[in-house]
């Protein structure tokens, strides 16, 4: 249990928090609505529903004004730019912000459900009392109209008049109706689309629709201005309910029984989201700004398995290791933007990306790109960034553990050339002693465009005296029988014959159990930072070992789990 605080002891006080919040919202506004005196007719008709439905609203408007703040990404690098001097754990949650983003966006969906299901059950009661159907006061209650000396408490009216008036006509034909449709619709499309399976298959689909928060957000602010939910204006001691509820024949007769007076509440969910949504549209705007920047070709080189490099140029583009960028290429999508992690160092006169083939977009990029003419211009590209991640604090460990699967190596081949370029200086000024860096790829091609690195470093190292600096193991885990003999027959060689290098392949997957040990054996004393870019069944078997391996005692190894998310 101790293991596990360090690495999750902060993640675990933020979410308490929030969901104390959550519970203290949904049961303030719960009693608020079930024993406040100014709802008491109101019950009367609707029952326990009444607070069912309004308890939700109130944790809704909390999580709206949040879902926007974690997918501001100028935000949340501003933030970790003044948290530079503070803990490294709290830098931590902020690469948490898509995890924290879903977790938001689940309770919405949840408290949207209740909120709809109790305003479905309002409705009915509502209609039914109108008809008669319950007793005196609720009938009394639901005759009462806007006239001179009255005012309405049931939203259902004149259904004498206009039998049209069901629960149906009543919803589609009230501002409170019309918008709670929309954007429960809107909800519902945005939460089914951003399934994974949808996501990683149909991007498209996922970002198209996930748009669909600006139509939610119009409906959000509008909702409340229906005034659906009325109160009594004219609580004791003008019109005493305790008194007057049983006197229903005396209302507006006798001076103690006034007839009641009703008024829908102020809306305030504005109040709540119109921060968040000024800075999102300030975001929307400096994303605008960077996108008519001009960005020019420095070099395209189109890499083994279908990986494109692409080497930009940018004015006054400044970036630091690890960080990532958002491009977009009107030619395939006027709308779409795509993260990928820079795989320049900072200290390069340029910054690159290398981009595998993974969807529509990304096939039609690489496709355009085969058919320019040698030495040409690829086509107009859009760039927001560079983004803040995690792989930004690999200096400030004594020790790091670099985790890589596939086109996951992209952040440490930037932090790897960045510490070629600080080597090439006579007193390299790097608070990390040692770096083990550990990649996993399916088949042999896709070490080949980054071998050529490990081959310059592992040259420079051993020439500086410094070759037990970098320890780095590659994994071969989509191999077959014929790679193994043929590993084999060439295992006496000076270097390996897949990758070039004098570290031998490894065939399979690591034993992270190993690994761990030998670290932790090696540094007995050090603050281990372990950082991943890979898949999430990955993720949570690192993480599992970050504990399992660390130990409370501040004198003794502890590791530090880290994962780039976007």
């Amino acid at each position: 249990m101790a293991n596990w605080i360090i690495n999750n002891g902060v993640t675990f006080v933020t979410l308490v928090v929030w969901m104390g919040i959550n519970t203290f919202l949904f049961v303030w506004f719960y009693l608020f609505y079930d024993l406040g005196d100014q709802f008491f007719y109101t019950r009367h008709i609707l029952g326990s529903a009444l607070a069912w439905a309004r308890a939700p609203a109130a944790v809704l408007n909390f999580n709206c004004m949040l879902i926007l703040l974690p997918v501001c990404r100028n935000l949340l690098s501003l933030v970790r730019g003044s948290l530079v001097c503070c803990s490294r754990s709290l830098r931590k949650q902020l690469d948490k912000n898509i995890d924290f983003h879903k977790m938001v966006a689940y309770m919405i969906a949840l408290m949207t459900a209740v909120h709809v299901i109790a305003h479905l059950l309002n409705m009915e009661w509502y209609n039914n009392s109108r008809r008669g159907l319950y007793d005196e006061l609720s009938t009394a209650l639901s005759n009462l109209e806007d006239t001179d000396n009255t005012t309405y408490l049931n939203p259902f009216r004149r259904t004498d008049i206009d039998p049209q008036q069901t629960p149906s006509y009543v919803v589609f034909t009230t501002i409170a109706g019309i918008t709670g449709v929309i954007i429960t619709l809107a909800l519902i499309l945005i939460i089914t689309s951003s399934m994974e399976v949808i996501r990683r298959s149909y991007f498209e689909v996922f970002w198209y629709t996930h748009h669909l928060f600006i139509i939610f957000f119009a409906g959000l602010v509008i909702h409340g201005a229906g005034r659906i939910v009325r109160s009594q204006t004219d609580t004791n001691p003008r019109h005493n309910f305790t008194l007057c509820m049983d006197r229903i024949a005396d209302w507006g007769r006798v001076p103690e029984c006034p007839i009641p007076q009703f008024a829908g509440g102020f809306p305030q969910t504005w109040m709540w989201v119109i921060g968040p949504m000024i800075l999102y549209l300030c975001e929307r705007l400096l994303r605008l700004v960077r996108y008519l920047q001009t960005v020019q070709y420095r070099k395209i080189v189109l890499r083994p398995s279908k990986v494109l490099e692409l080497q930009l140029v940018k004015s006054g583009f400044k970036m630091e290791v690890g960080q990532y960028v958002f491009l977009n290429c009107p030619a395939i999508s006027q709308l779409e933007w795509h993260p990928f992690t820079m795989t320049s160092a900072p200290e390069e006169d340029f910054f690159s990306v290398h981009i595998r083939s993974a969807g529509d977009w990304t096939d039609k990029l690489i496709s355009i790109m085969q058919q320019l003419p040698e030495g040409a211009q690829g086509p107009k590209m859009g760039v927001d960034g560079p983004f803040g991640t995690a792989s930004e604090d690999v200096f400030d460990y004594e020790v790091s553990m670099l985790v890589g699967a596939g086109i996951g190596v992209t952040p440490f081949a930037s932090i790897l050339k960045s510490i070629w370029y600080k080597f090439k200086e006579s007193n390299p000024k790097l608070r990390t002693r040692k770096i083990y860096f550990y990649w996993l790829c399916r088949e042999t091609h896709a070490f080949e465009w980054f071998a050529d690195l490990l081959q310059v470093l592992e040259r420079e190292m051993e020439e500086r005296g410094i070759g037990d600096f970098l320890t780095y193991k590659l994994f071969l885990t989509g191999w077959d029988q014929s790679h193994a003999n043929h590993a084999m027959v060439h295992f006496d060689k000076e270097t390996d014959v897949v990758t070039g290098l004098k570290q031998k392949t490894h065939y399979g997957r690591p034993n992270w159990d190993k690994e761990f040990e030998q670290v932790r054996k090696e540094n007995p004393t050090a603050v281990v930072g372990t950082f991943l870019c890979g898949p999430a069944a990955l993720a949570t078997v690192l993480e599992k070992k970050c504990a399992k391996f660390s130990d409370v005692d501040p004198r003794k190894t502890k590791f530090y789990f880290n994962k780039e998310n976007f």
